[in-house]
């Protein structure tokens, strides 16, 4: 729980150091943040580091495949309505980015963080949070993540008996199944676009039925919770039944789910509802995502998607045709080098929308949109993707490594 006697031994204030000290020369290197590098050092000097830093915090976690940066950045934002956060606000989601952001305030009051998936359960085991928000789950980085149902799995034995408060997405059977675990959940309705991966009944492996918004097992009778919070349109109902206006600067659906489930963790703490949506009007965008851009006379949005879930959603967010839409997708390690999953995106969704293609991938999403019907040119570079298209709006659409190239492209 928060308070103020220092928690950290002499072997963790060297570890802190050393760690900080790294980090620099990585960044005087220009070689990024250098928050992994460093948290590694010191997670290596002290491997008890991240309990130690996470000792006198009150702590949320946030996981699930897409939307954990956004929701942290949000949840965020309404705590501090509460008091000092410290939070790994630009993505560093493993426990050594964790450890290097947590390392970086010694004054904070709430930590709010980031979780990949996969480490979803030793971070709780180490940091003791007092929430653990989890959005949704569906399949991504096909070369080197577990299949769905066995990472849901995974965060069920890892969170069962748990004592934090688990704010789950009622409408995701994955999700509920993996919460089911936990003795105290609060279920919300933040709804699911993308069903693909939640056909089969992760308890039992029967047909799911899902006639309209609900869903359920005809076979065990696994079912959806009653949700105590829901998004209604433009509006999160409470548990009381009250309405409250979402009022965003980030666009699109996915993101007013976000900010449902915000809204519940934010409740958790103590900070009203309203206050805790009226503080998230303040983000306007999310590690360069949602960005708009000017370059070479034209104005580029970027958008990131990284798999198919990521991808329906950000096709509902796009200004209508004749909107010209960039595509870049890479296969580094980062993005999962795999690009199988290209299959599973409905890019007839594009129709009537100019397209390019760009990206080191390019090829294969080529191919891919030949077999959609969709038109396209693909491009050497982003250059000359844009010279390609009237001045005016451009929607780009890019996967990780594709996405931090744009930005560096673009200067962003």
């Amino acid at each position: 729980m928060a308070g103020n006697s220092d928690p950290l031994t002499p072997r963790a204030k060297i570890a802190v150091t050393a760690g900080k000290a790294v980090a620099a020369a990585s960044r005087a290197a220009g070689r990024g943040s250098g928050s992994v590098i460093g948290g590694r050092v010191a997670l290596k000097l002290d491997p008890d580091l991240l309990a130690r830093l996470a000792q006198n915090l009150d702590v949320v976690l946030v996981s699930a495949t897409n939307g954990k940066t956004t929701t942290t950045r949000l949840i965020a934002e309404a705590l501090r309505a509460a008091g000092p956060v410290v939070s790994n606000a630009l993505g560093a989601n493993m426990p050594a980015g964790i450890t290097s952001a947590l390392a970086g305030s010694s004054e904070a009051r709430y930590g709010v963080i980031e979780v990949d998936e996969k480490y979803l359960a030793g971070v709780a085991r180490d940091t003791d949070p007092k929430c653990i928000a989890l959005l949704n789950l569906s399949r991504d980085q096909l070369d080197r993540a577990a299949e769905t149902r066995m990472l849901a799995e995974n965060w069920r034995e890892g969170l069962a008996g748990s004592k934090a408060v688990i704010i789950a997405n009622a409408d995701d059977p994955l999700v509920v199944w993996a919460a089911s675990s936990s003795p105290n959940v609060i279920w919300v309705a933040a709804g699911q676009m993308w069903k693909d991966d939640a056909w089969s009944c992760p308890s039992c492996g029967g047909v799911m039925q899902r006639p309209g918004d609900d869903w359920f097992c005809g076979e065990c009778g696994f079912r959806r919770p009653t949700p105590s919070w829901a998004l209604s349109g433009d509006h999160v109902l409470d548990p009381h039944g009250s309405a409250w206006p979402i009022h965003l600067q980030l666009p699109g659906r996915a993101n007013k789910a976000n900010a449902a489930s915000s809204a519940a963790v934010a409740a958790v703490f103590g900070v009203p509802p309203q206050v805790a949506l009226e503080r998230m009007y303040q983000v306007q965008a999310v590690a360069g995502r949602y960005d708009v851009v000017q370059f070479q006379e034209r104005d580029l949005r970027l958008l990131l998607a990284k798999n198919p879930a990521g991808w329906l959603e950000t096709f509902s967010l796009i200004d209508p045709p004749p909107t010209p839409v960039i595509l870049s997708v890479n296969a580094r390690g980062a993005d999962g080098t795999d690009t199988s999953w290209l299959w599973d995106v409905d890019y007839t969704r594009l129709t009537g929308h100019p397209i390019c293609v760009v990206g080191d991938r390019k090829l294969d999403l080529a191919v891919r949109l030949e077999v959609a019907n969709q038109h396209f040119q693909v491009c050497e570079n982003l250059d000359q993707a844009v010279q390609m298209c009237p001045p005016g709006r451009i929607e780009v659409i890019a996967n990780y490594t594709a996405f931090q190239d744009l930005r560096r492209r673009v200067g962003n």
